[in-house]
């Protein structure tokens, strides 16, 4: 694709964040460990805007209650806001593990999890890459949620598929990214928002073309427009 995908305009991202904030209003009930966990993250100097949206967590929790998920990991942790949505959907036995590369960041991730009362969640710190080689697939997930490093999609979407059980959820998070993975003209950008530079797109683009050749999987993007702007996520069910 040859054309060049312009800035969406101040108003209609506003016109986003309208809609999200007017229909959440209606949807979502308060939450203080949610509440709490968004606040603790801005304090600790995390980029809060990495955080996925109320909207979209609440998406998460309601995957994880409609497949009746018991074991659930996450692949990038930041402070928690995500693994507290998803946590919130899991019954008392179940389990949810999260990886986090940063140490400052799982700390503050333990902190929000304990003040929510999500008492099944692990976070393991270190390199993902590494740590989704180290896991066994003698239990396997029935959801796996990664929001991480947009350059190593194509190994976690691997590792993901490895780990997931059969008919089993797969969702990866920022695949459109504003519409630039689809802009051919997008190559060597310069630093814009969340992502600062070529790589993120490119992690995308090489995950889709796995995904064409893959006859183990079936999936979708499902676009978003929110408070966040404009992107969406990838949802693939091993088959």
């Amino acid at each position: 694709m040859a054309s060049t995908i312009a800035e969406i305009p101040r108003e209609v991202l506003e016109t986003f964040a309208r809609s999200d904030e007017y229909h959440n209003s209606f949807l979502l009930r308060p939450d203080e460990g949610l509440e709490y966990a968004s606040e603790h993250i801005k304090e600790n100097g995390l980029m809060h805007h990495m955080s996925v949206p109320a909207s979209q967590g609440e998406f998460l929790k309601l995957v994880v209650l409609a497949i009746g998920a018991k074991r659930v990991l996450e692949v990038g942790t930041l402070g928690g806001y995500s693994t507290i949505w998803i946590g919130q959907g899991l019954p008392e036995d179940g389990e949810l593990i999260t990886l986090e590369i940063s140490e400052v960041n799982a700390k503050v991730a333990r902190e929000n999890l304990a003040k929510a009362g999500i008492r099944n969640a692990r976070v393991l710190v270190g390199n993902a890459n590494e740590t989704l080689a180290g896991l066994p697939t003698e239990e396997p997930f029935d959801l796996i949620f990664v929001d991480a490093d947009k350059q190593s999609y194509p190994n976690y979407f691997l590792e993901a598929k490895r780990l997931v059980r059969k008919h089993g959820v797969i969702i990866i998070d920022n695949v459109v990214q504003k519409g630039r993975v689809a802009d051919g003209s997008f190559a060597r950008p310069p630093a814009i928002g969340v992502y600062p530079n070529d790589s993120t797109v490119d992690g995308v683009r090489t995950l889709l073309k796995l995904l064409k050749e893959d006859k183990e999987v079936e999936a979708t993007t499902i676009a978003t427009a929110n408070e966040k702007g404009y992107d969406g996520f990838l949802y693939a069910i091993k088959l």
